[in-house]
């Protein structure tokens, strides 16, 4: 919360353009993903900067050339969203809990982006943004979902991967791309102000022809392993 404060009052000139333009991307008719990312991601990097957040990227050479990809990180907190939007260089959506739906500044980035907001209590409508997602990704569209479909709470250790979150790239035969995020829920979770270093490693993808034979429940135990792993490296 203070380094959100410290945000505001660092950009408070500029919040409210932001804030305009970013809910006027939400609403424009002709949606335009490549334009309203590059907007979001100069607002993210400033915020950042204002909040004296610094971000380190590893392996960036690991995001696939060609879109129709997704993303699977660890969860560690709502500053994840602005690690990824001011690291990634190629624009993609995102899978988010409804509960997050009415947080002013996410909720207009989301809109803007055109995510997906999933009811992890409601199976029936689960499927459906599995479903969603898998038609968007086969289009080329790019994704970001957190399997662990909630903040772990523990730092930098991991909660169980949910088998189900990997069925849209079994049914779109796209490339898992897992992600490592250390350290990300220091910003927002900390009382403090201090300057902080959150580091996001992207891990190299892991293609169709690598995972179709396995079990989401074992895709999901593969993909927790990788980050893992990562997190011991580059702690």
């Amino acid at each position: 919360m203070y380094r959100i404060i410290l945000m505001v009052v660092r950009l408070f000139y500029k919040v409210p353009y932001y804030l305009m333009r970013i809910w006027w991307l939400g609403t424009r008719k002709n949606f335009n993903l490549e334009e309203n990312y590059a907007f979001i991601k100069k607002v993210t990097k400033a915020a950042n900067r204002a909040g004296r957040v610094k971000i380190e990227s590893y392996g960036l050479e690991n995001i696939p050339k060609e879109n129709g990809f997704i993303f699977f990180p660890n969860h560690q907190g709502m500053f994840d969203a602005l690690v990824f939007l001011e690291s990634c260089p190629v624009p993609f959506s995102v899978v988010y809990k409804k509960e997050v739906s009415n947080v002013i500044l996410l909720k207009q980035v989301f809109k803007a982006l055109h995510a997906i907001a999933i009811d992890r209590e409601d199976i029936k409508q689960s499927l459906q943004v599995i479903n969603q997602m898998t038609e968007e990704v086969k289009k080329g569209r790019n994704f970001l979902i957190f399997p662990e479909g909630t903040r772990s709470r523990m730092g930098n250790q991991l909660l169980p991967f949910k088998g189900g979150t990997f069925k849209s790239a079994v049914r779109a035969k796209c490339p898992i791309v897992p992600c490592a995020l250390i350290d990300s829920y220091k910003p927002f979770d900390e009382k403090s102000i201090a300057p902080v270093t959150v580091k996001l490693i992207y891990l190299k993808p892991i293609c169709y022809e690598e995972y179709k034979q396995l079990k989401t429940p074992e895709i999901a135990d593969l993909v927790k392993s990788r980050i893992e792993e990562a997190i011991k490296e580059y702690l």
